[in-house]
């Protein structure tokens, strides 16, 4: 009870602007709970009457209860009515808020997790957590009306009230022997749900590659063992609360038994009246009612602090790591930067070992070395994609670290090999980049990029829809796409990581066109196989087992280094 508390205590934050509609519907909730206690009583006075044939006093009652009824109807519906506003506002801020920690997640963090775990945290345990409000006021409402029922019993005869009593004690044992079951087949069901979304959602997400790839018989294999071993831990998560309500059933028929044979026995021996013993039997099955609630209540807390301790994970604690910045600020850098004997290195391998080199504003510098020599890595350090393990990067001499976030990644666009193009049209996948993008904005970076003749051929323009990935365009087209938005962004440091990979050679010459008139304004970094993106940089470095092996323009590399001119003669001079 106390981490349940706690955890309403957390949540409160994201629901404390709907306080005047809680306010209401814990004052509905009352005058719910102090008619569900009178109608009983009432309805007692009904059988009373009819019995003792006092015909007035049967329509007076009968009309105080049509009042109360027509007044409890008029009150839920504004129950209903607040609860799913609040169930709204809490459901909407639970999923903003989980989804901007998940954007602050580090990428090793989300390497690690895979994405089934925040997509699944993401839909279903923030609806866990908004609507726990409402199914509490429900629940309670209840228990206090059953609660009530109990008391009316009570007041008639305390021997069935006893009864009573000691059956729904032991009915309750069962049911917290069942829910203690549960919870724990659960918490290991929703990890097994989301290693299945992982894989399910890698399989949509690269569905095209594994149709080239032939591999549709693998990937089913694999994907019908995970979904059988889900399905077969819900199967046995329902079988075990299937065998207690067979339990529960059993001792319910049982009890229901000894209630009518002590009723016999009230009547026979201690003169209790048959519509008496009529209104005890029918309530006295009412307050079975108030164990489904409890019930109910505590598998939902259950199920509560289950969902709480799933999402206050991401949110707060340490076991999801964070992306970490410095606090200072700077609007707009010269561009000017240095690793300076840099280490890092993935799992399972070392990329650098005290890699250093200096870039200076304005300048233009190509990257090349074999795959895996971490051309790649450099970009996502220099973005802070991922933190060092050893040395430093200085961006205009100011350790990265002490720098916040849009200082770094608001001053450095990076336009990698295979960009990721939304669901959405041309005009907002580019105003992603630039909220108050201006058409003339858009039409120049779209030129620049060699893209507007293209976006001129399509029926809606500018507001054709790209499809997911940007499955309706080719692969040369995204990353055109992809150098207008970054064009957009207008930064200091512009990186192209194989960003003309996908063009034609005519396309990628226009590019390079581009590229040059961008020189000397921009600081720009290339990596690239094809000499033609590399041949007008002002310097080469040459990547090569974690360190810059040399350094120069093209001609003075092949002159100095024997490992770069192989490369040369086996990779760039292929693709000029």
């Amino acid at each position: 009870m106390k981490e349940y508390l706690n955890n309403l205590k957390q949540l409160w934050r994201f629901i404390k602007d709907q306080k005047v509609r809680m306010i209401l519907v814990i004052i509905i909730n009352i005058m719910l709970t102090i008619i569900s206690i009178v109608m009983p009583i009432l309805s007692a006075r009904i059988m009373l009457t009819l019995t003792d044939n006092k015909i007035h006093q049967l329509l007076v009652v009968a009309f105080v209860i049509f009042l109360i009824e027509i007044f409890r109807n008029i009150i839920c519906y504004f129950n209903n009515l607040f609860m799913r506003k609040i169930y709204k506002e809490s459901f909407t801020n639970i999923q903003i808020a989980l989804g901007k920690e998940i954007l602050k997640l580090d990428n090793n963090t989300i390497d690690e997790h895979g994405t089934g775990v925040f997509i699944q945290r993401l839909r279903m345990d923030t609806g866990r957590l908004a609507d726990v409000f409402n199914s509490l006021s429900s629940q309670i409402e209840q228990i206090v009306a059953n609660i009530g029922v109990l008391a009316a019993i009570f007041i008639v005869n305390k021997w069935v009230c006893l009864y009573v009593i000691i059956t729904t004690a032991i009915k309750f044992v069962i049911e917290m022997k069942k829910l203690e079951a549960w919870n724990k087949k659960d918490k290991e069901y929703r990890k097994q749900q989301e290693k299945l979304t992982s894989f399910l959602s890698e399989i949509i997400r690269g569905i095209r590659d594994v149709k080239m790839l032939n591999a549709e018989n693998s990937f089913m294999k694999e994907f019908e063992k995970r979904s059988i071993d889900t399905n077969s831990m819900n199967y046995e998560m329902f079988k075990e609360r299937i065998r207690y309500s067979l339990i529960n059933g059993s001792f319910y028929d049982v009890t229901s038994f000894g209630l009518i044979a002590l009723l016999a026995l009230l009547m026979s021996k201690y003169g209790l009246v048959p519509s008496l013993a009529l209104v005890l039997y029918n309530y006295s099955g009412r307050v079975n009612n108030l164990i489904y609630y409890c019930s109910n209540m505590f598998e939902m807390a259950k199920d509560f602090n289950l969902s709480c301790s799933r999402i206050f994970a991401i949110i707060d604690s340490k076991e999801f790591s964070k992306e970490k910045f410095g606090k200072r600020k700077i609007k707009k850098l010269d561009g000017n930067f240095e690793f300076k004997n840099v280490e890092f290195g993935y799992k399972d391998s070392k990329v650098f070992d005290k890699l250093s080199f200096k870039i200076k504003s304005g300048e233009t510098v190509a990257f090349v070395g074999k795959s895996g020599a971490g051309k790649t890595t450099i970009f996502n350090l220099l973005c802070k994609m991922y933190d060092t393990q050893g040395g430093k990067i200085l961006m205009d001499g100011i350790d990265i670290q002490e720098l916040d976030k849009d200082s770094i990644r608001g001053n450095i666009t990076i336009i990698s090999q295979n960009p990721y193009i939304f669901n959405l049209s041309i005009r907002e996948n580019l105003k992603l980049v630039k909220e108050d993008l201006t058409e003339e904005e858009m039409i120049e970076a779209c030129k620049t990029a060699c893209l507007t003749e293209f976006i001129e051929s399509l029926p809606d323009k500018y507001d054709t829809i790209i499809g997911e990935g940007g499955i309706n365009i080719s692969g040369g087209q995204k990353q055109r796409l992809a150098i207008a938005r970054a064009l957009i962004q207008k930064t200091k440091i512009i990186l192209f990581d194989e960003a003309t990979s996908a063009l034609d050679n005519e396309t990628q010459a226009e590019i390079q066109n581009a590229i040059d008139n961008m020189k000397g304004e921009y600081t720009i970094l290339i990596i690239a196989h094809r000499l033609s993106t590399v041949e007008n940089s002002d310097r080469i470095l040459f990547l090569d087992k974690g360190k810059i092996q040399a350094a120069g323009t093209k001609n003075e590399l092949m002159a100095k280094s024997k490992e770069f001119k192989k490369l040369y003669n086996s990779e760039l001079k292929v693709n000029v």
